[in-house]
């Protein structure tokens, strides 16, 4: 028997983890992980915005294909997802956490499907079978949502209007602080640390792993280090303002910057996390958080060695986008520079023949597509290559020499952002496309000139080239690439190349000979 447990943290940026280098944030369990299998440390997204980033993950396919293009964007019925190529090799894919997956309640009407069915409920739900969802923003104060979380929380004493808002993450004695206001999110949230949503998924996820008889693929989901910024006791309080890293930012950035970039710029979020005060408060507390992942990995890691799980699951550590935390004078993510779009991705095959990789770091450019192919060619399935266009990592586990990209691509639909209007942008072309290697990152904004950064030179992407006159060959040779990318997307998916060749011409074989003028003219 095979498992998979893929784990996501949600905005968690690459570099606030021990060992991807953290100056003072010890996750000795993630290390652990890192330590067993390879480290990827140069993994990125596909879109630095949870919900189409999910997806990508889930489909094995970049936006433009699957189509998915922001948050409770459904993805299109046709789309096949991972419970649809794992379900096949035998083996039950299971949710418990965040999945920021919109049911398309549209095309089940067109195709005449009850999403209240069996069926139903894998299409709406992306392919997972649910153990538990729970996506972890529950914002209006006045509502109290029906979720397993809230319930469980009133069971144990922990109840009130909405327990995820005024307790799970909120601040304060008997007069709750919201989390949503970052001034109040240095102190301890209202629950303890065991009644905690990290904890609680940790449960839940131990609970979900013994009830199963099959081989299973658990996506465990954790809501966290994601806004709102609010940790446990003692969690709240193991950092400070001494274990900040400065931040990466510098004032050429704000000298002329692009129209979108200014934009941005002009959120509350970025506004908020350019003052240092704010930094201070939030950062020690989303390292907080990220402790309190690792040691709820930690626990996770010990019950499966217990259960004599250990040896025969794949174990995948990742996160959907990082998180600016005032760099670039950004907040939040969506932007292309490092501290958005890459994340960890750390994976630990069992397997024999992986002993040669252990405890390596590949610098490999690595996209979150590749996790789903990894999975099918990890189970012994075919990689469906008409479909799934990620790259299976066995190869590079089992430290083998094997053609590889040199370049990555991640995309951005900002319609539903303000920004757009504001630039008199119209929805459809709130697009943007990045491409990133080991030189440039290059950024193609529909309507606006390019961004460019010179990453040989200018490694912190301080300095944008795009509009510089000098760099306009760069550009153009970047844009000439990122199209042909564009270009090669696989939208064919019903049919494989295999299938085509066998078909080709093949109607000469069954007696149709369109074209010809007598038995002696055929081919």
């Amino acid at each position: 028997m095979k498992n998979i447990l893929f784990i996501m943290a949600d905005q968690l940026r690459y570099d606030y983890i021990g060992c991807a280098g953290h100056p003072s944030l010890e996750t000795p369990n993630i290390d652990a992980l890192a330590a067993r299998g390879v480290r990827f440390s140069q993994a990125y997204v596909q879109s630095p915005v949870c919900g189409p980033s999910r997806m990508c993950f889930y489909t094995g396919r970049y936006i433009s294909t699957h189509g998915a293009t922001w948050n409770y964007v459904p993805l299109p019925t046709s789309e096949m997802t991972m419970g649809d190529h794992l379900r096949p090799l035998g083996t039950d894919v299971l949710l418990v956490g965040k999945s920021h997956v919109t049911p398309n309640l549209d095309g089940l009407a067109r195709l005449g499907i009850d999403p209240n069915t069996k069926e139903g409920r894998l299409v709406a739900e992306g392919g997972f079978r649910v153990f538990e969802r729970d996506d972890g923003i529950h914002a209006d104060a006045a509502v109290k949502p029906d979720y397993a979380y809230n319930q469980y929380l009133e069971e144990h004493g922990l109840g009130g209007p909405n327990p995820w808002h005024y307790r799970a993450n909120a601040t304060g004695g008997a007069e709750p602080k919201t989390g949503w206001y970052l001034q109040n999110v240095g102190a301890a949230a209202r629950v303890p640390a065991e009644h905690s949503e990290t904890a609680y998924m940790t449960n839940r996820a131990m609970e979900c792993i013994a009830a199963q008889t099959d081989q299973w693929c658990l996506h465990l989901s954790y809501i966290k280090p994601h806004w709102p910024y609010v940790a446990p006791a003692p969690y709240h309080a193991m950092y400070g303002a001494a274990d900040v890293p400065p931040a990466l930012r510098d004032p050429r950035e704000l000298d002329d910057p692009h129209p979108v970039l200014a934009a941005y710029h002009a959120r509350e979020e970025c506004r908020t996390f350019c003052r240092d005060e704010a930094r201070d408060t939030v950062i020690p507390v989303y390292m907080g958080m990220i402790k309190q992942i690792d040691d709820e990995i930690g626990r996770l890691v010990a019950f499966l060695e217990d259960r004599g799980e250990l040896d025969q699951t794949l174990i995948v550590f990742t996160s959907d986008h990082g998180d600016y935390l005032g760099d670039h004078w950004l907040g939040d993510k969506e932007m292309f520079h490092r501290q958005s779009t890459r994340i960890p991705l750390i994976v630990v095959d069992p397997d024999a023949a992986a002993d040669g990789t252990r405890g390596t770091v590949s610098t490999r450019p690595v996209e979150s597509i590749d996790l789903l192919p990894s999975f099918v060619d990890w189970l012994g399935g075919e990689v469906p290559d008409h479909i799934l266009e990620g790259q299976s990592l066995l190869p590079l586990l089992h430290g083998q020499d094997v053609p590889w990209r040199d370049t990555v691509f991640s995309e951005l639909d900002y319609s539903f952002r303000q920004q757009r209007r504001e630039l008199n942008v119209t929805p459809h072309a709130a697009r943007a496309y990045n491409l990133r290697n080991a030189r440039w990152n290059y950024v193609y904004f529909e309507g606006f000139p390019p961004q460019l950064f010179d990453l040989e030179t200018d490694p912190d992407e301080f300095v944008d080239l795009g509009r510089d006159p000098a760099y306009s060959d760069i550009c153009a040779e970047l844009e000439a690439r990122l199209f042909a990318w564009l270009r090669a997307r696989k939208r064919r998916a019903t049919i494989s190349d295999a299938a085509i060749e066998a078909k080709t011409e093949s109607w000469r074989k069954n007696g149709v000979f369109a074209g010809a003028w007598s038995p002696e003219d055929q081919e």
